[in-house]
Parts: C-alpha cells; sequence; structure tokens
C-alpha cells in the first residue's frame, strides 16, 4: 500500500478521561487520514494497548499511575522505533523535557495545551509518517542497539541487574522493569554484551564472589548465597566455567 495514502492509526494515553475525549473530539483526524484506534487510562495499560495494536502515532501524559514516563518512551521507542510521539503533560521540568526530546519525542506540550499547538504536533507526526519508507517495499534494517531510546533502556536495565543479581533476579523480572519484551531485552543485552541474559547475570555474580574471597572469615557456601546462587555446587560449577577454577583453587592463589 502508498504510505502516502494508507489511514494512521492513532493511540491516545491519559488517567484523565475527559482529556482523551476532548483530544477525540477537537481533532479533525480524518482530514490527516487518521483513525484513533485505541486509548489507555494509565501507563502500563497504555503499554499493552500500543504494542497490540502497533499504531503510528501516540499521543500520552508521562505522569500517570504505574508508569516512569521517560521510560515508557525509551521502551516504545526501543521497540517500535518508526512510532511517532508526542507528549502532553503538566510536568514542566526542563531537564526532563530535554531528555524526552532526546529520546525521540516529537513534540513536548505543556497543559494546558492550545488547540494550534496540538495540530502543529499532529501535522508533524502525520508528515514524519508518510515520509517512512513502506516495509513492504523496502526491508527496514533492524533497530540500532546504540540508540538513544536503546541506550536508555540497556543502561537501566543493567542497572537493575546490579541493584539486585543477589535476588533470584529472572529475564521476566527484568524486562518488566524497563517496560520492554523479554526477547526484546534479551536481544540488547546481547548486542552490548555478547552474552545472553543469563551470562551476563552470572559474570556479574562471579566479579562480586571475586572480591568476597578475599575475606577469609567468610565460606563458599555463605559467598555462594550472597551473590545469588541457590547452592555451592552450582556457584562452584558456574564459578570454574568462567574462571577456569573453582573458588576454592582462586583463593588460594589470591
Amino acid at each position: 500500500m502508498d504510505n502516502t495514502k494508507r489511514q494512521l492509526k492513532v493511540v491516545l494515553v491519559d488517567d484523565e478521561r475527559l482529556i482523551i475525549n476532548g483530544l477525540r473530539r477537537m481533532i479533525p483526524w480524518a482530514k490527516y487520514g487518521c483513525v484513533v484506534a485505541g486509548e489507555a487510562h494509565d501507563g502500563l495499560e497504555g503499554l499493552a494497548t500500543i504494542r497490540l495494536l502497533k499504531p503510528d502515532i501516540l499521543l500520552t501524559d508521562i505522569r500517570m499511575p504505574n508508569l516512569d514516563g521517560l521510560g515508557m518512551i525509551a521502551a516504545l521507542l526501543s521497540e517500535l522505533p518508526d512510532l511517532q510521539i508526542s507528549v502532553l503533560t503538566a510536568h514542566r521540568d526542563f531537564e526532563y523535557a530535554r531528555q524526552a526530546i532526546r529520546l525521540g519525542v516529537t513534540r513536548y506540550l505543556l497543559k494546558p495545551s492550545k488547540m494550534p499547538e496540538l495540530v502543529e504536533a499532529v501535522e508533524e507526526m502525520v508528515k514524519r509518517c508518510r515520509e517512512l519508507i513502506p516495509p513492504e517495499i523496502t526491508e527496514k534494517p533492524a533497530n540500532a542497539p546504540d540508540s538513544e531510546a536503546s541506550s536508555f533502556v540497556l543502561n537501566a536495565a543493567m542497572e537493575h541487574i546490579r541493584q539486585h543479581y543477589m535476588e533470584a533476579i529472572s529475564l521476566e523480572s527484568v524486562a518488566a522493569s524497563v517496560y520492554v519484551s523479554q526477547w526484546h531485552l534479551s536481544r540488547l543485552i546481547n548486542q552490548h554484551t555478547g552474552q545472553s541474559f543469563l551470562q551476563t547475570v552470572n559474570s556479574l555474580r562471579v566479579r562480586k564472589a571475586e572480591e568476597l574471597l578475599l575475606d577469609p572469615s567468610l565460606q563458599i557456601q555463605q559467598i555462594a548465597h550472597q551473590v545469588g546462587f541457590g547452592s555451592a555446587a552450582h556457584f562452584t560449577r558456574v564459578f570454574k566455567q568462567i574462571n577456569g577454577a573453582t573458588p576454592g583453587e582462586h583463593r588460594r592463589t589470591c
């Protein structure tokens, strides 16, 4: 289908239903070849709706329950790099707005916004959508792992791992903390580290264990539990896979 003629899907996300109703009625969506395909009233519902509908355009607040606004934006643009996003918010912090724009937001509008501002934002997003290469005509490159949004997601995920490596951490729990799918996070970690999620976590655990092994008062089993392994046997096996020596052998050579 000709990308300049196809109907564009729009999703509206705001915890104030009055605002969503106003955006539906006040903006002449049909004039711009758009249809409001869905709406959501909190951050998590918004993420689910967007992943289901895969819209072209998103108008969203970023100060809602159950949501880190910048985290949501980064997650969406990391997974859906062609999504055009404009933020409509009462959050007036300049640094916050600057970071949102760096991540790839088209417009950052403050509530209450005037109609000309909203219309200009919609027109710009529609223009950008129409300029995209139609995926059915030309194969598009994979998401760049070093894009601003992907880097934001990856850094947040790695920080979460550093804070929780000693727990029963999982790919599912880390992906949920940064609002992306498990598959997408696994891909980002592999591109950045050359390792799987589990290898990345275990490498961090072993590095921390090496520090603890310098304390002769700590037993191997204590160290194993402190760095997140369920048993000394599992710890020893992983440690040897990574270092080529058991924890006890490593301790004797330190």
